[in-house]
């Protein structure tokens, strides 16, 4: 695009040749003596209009922020600049989820030494993946007579992942089954926390004698210890629909949000403490992550779940059953609001495999509330609700009565006592019939 005359400079020149007309045709000095000026800024800033557009170039200082994060938002002008370019105008379209630092998101800088960077703060306050808007950039003249549109770059996309909650649990886990990892387990071996003294056998290390013990007993003992064992955590998100009202870190959360949430806090946990943790997205055949450890798998964990806000599609419990196998002996917390049956009867289903399930209900409290009665009969919705809650807290009992707990995403503590239930029950000796 050319650069174009700007309104102050089309309203000028009309203003200028109407007055000069005037004081020629009615012989009128005094009009004279109004236009010339005009018509003197008119003719200068059409002298000094600048003959090229200047090239901008968006940044970012990271495009990878948690939530409630802020980054700078940046736009260089720079290159070659017209020495007749005088300023540099930029706005941001206001979106959803991004909050501006100034609020309007609009700055203008003069053009010194040919550069110029424009720079706007920049909050995400709800997990996601997201593109940011094309800024308008504009560059005027002097006097502001003459002004064009400068198209930036390819957009910006920013990745905000889930704010992950200070979660802290036991660190007791039921049934630990592998062959590293920070629980202990119930067998004897390697570990770092001791189990006891006793007399030495065949095979023992050297270094495990207890020298102290032995000088006086006059018999070699051993110190003993507990092997160091980790689990296979499975977190169970569904996605298969959203209750409640988001407002982003500052505001309300609907049951999507405390799930995404509460999956990543939960995998941080876990994977600091040495287990493999997976996840699987019941709203989605696709996404998922296989079981693994270390910090690196928990970005992985972190970038899958900033994809949760998609549209997802519902599946039955068989569809579950059969896209999703999880391995017996592993624990499983299940993310979800309990209102859709096909999800209850995976659970359900679980639990007869022979998995330790834990069930954390995402439903927020108030989330009568937060219901749109535009898009209800304001009379007979409360009422069906209440109904379905009824029915819910029936299904919630008949999970418990199978060994499943229920209880309501809390942040730090939520799964302690739950944990250390399974974890006696697990350590329970078994009567066989």
């Amino acid at each position: 695009m050319s650069w174009r005359p700007t309104h102050t400079q089309v309203r000028a020149v009309s203003l200028a040749a109407v007055l000069l007309l005037i004081a020629v045709l009615a012989r009128r000095p005094d009009a004279a003596v109004f236009g010339l000026p005009l018509a003197f800024l008119a003719a200068w800033g059409r002298y000094f209009r600048p003959t090229e557009q200047p090239v901008v170039h968006t940044e970012l200082d990271t495009d990878v922020l948690f939530e409630g994060q802020a980054t700078t938002y940046r736009v260089a002008v720079s290159g070659t600049l017209d020495p007749d370019i005088d300023l540099i105008v930029m706005a941001l379209a206001r979106t959803q989820w991004f909050r501006y630092d100034p609020p309007q998101a609009a700055i203008a800088e003069p053009v010194t030494d040919g550069h110029v960077t424009l720079e706007v703060g920049l909050r995400s306050e709800r997990w996601g993946l997201r593109q940011l808007p094309h800024p308008h950039v504009i560059a005027t003249s002097v006097l502001g007579a003459y002004r064009v549109p400068v198209t930036s770059g390819g957009a910006l996309t920013v990745s905000t992942l889930p704010l992950r909650e200070g979660f802290e649990a036991v660190d007791s886990v039921p049934r630990p089954a592998g062959l590293v990892g920070l629980h202990r387990s119930r067998r004897p071996g390697e570990g770092t926390e001791l189990a006891g003294v006793r007399p030495f056998r065949t095979g023992d290390r050297l270094r495990r004698i207890n020298w102290s013990v032995s000088a006086r007993t006059r018999e070699l003992h051993v110190t003993s210890t507990w092997s160091d064992r980790d689990t296979e955590v499975v977190i169970l998100l569904d996605t298969g629909g959203e209750v409640g009202i988001s407002e982003g870190i500052d505001g309300r959360s609907s049951s999507l949000d405390t799930a995404v949430r509460a999956a990543a806090s939960v995998a941080e946990h876990y994977l600091r403490h040495g287990d493999r943790v997976r996840l699987i997205d019941t709203g989605t055949t696709v996404r998922g992550v296989r079981a693994g450890s270390g910090r690196a798998h928990l970005r992985r964990i972190l970038d899958v779940l900033v994809h949760a806000d998609r549209k997802s599609r519902q599946q039955d419990e068989s569809q579950l059953a059969r896209r999703h196998r999880i391995r017996a002996d592993s624990l499983v917390i299940v993310l979800s609001p309990l209102l859709r049956r096909a999800m209850l009867g995976y659970i359900v289903t679980l639990v007869h495999s022979g998995c330790t399930v834990i069930a954390v209900d995402t439903l927020p409290p108030d989330v009568g509330d937060m219901i749109d009665l535009e898009h209800h009969d304001a009379k007979t919705w409360p009422l069906a609700w209440r109904i379905r809650l009824l029915e819910r807290r029936g299904e919630l009992d008949r999970l418990g009565d199978l060994g499943v707990p229920t209880v309501r995403w809390r942040g730090a503590g939520t799964l302690d006592e739950v944990l250390r239930d399974a974890s006696r029950l697990s350590a329970a000796p078994r009567i066989r019939s």
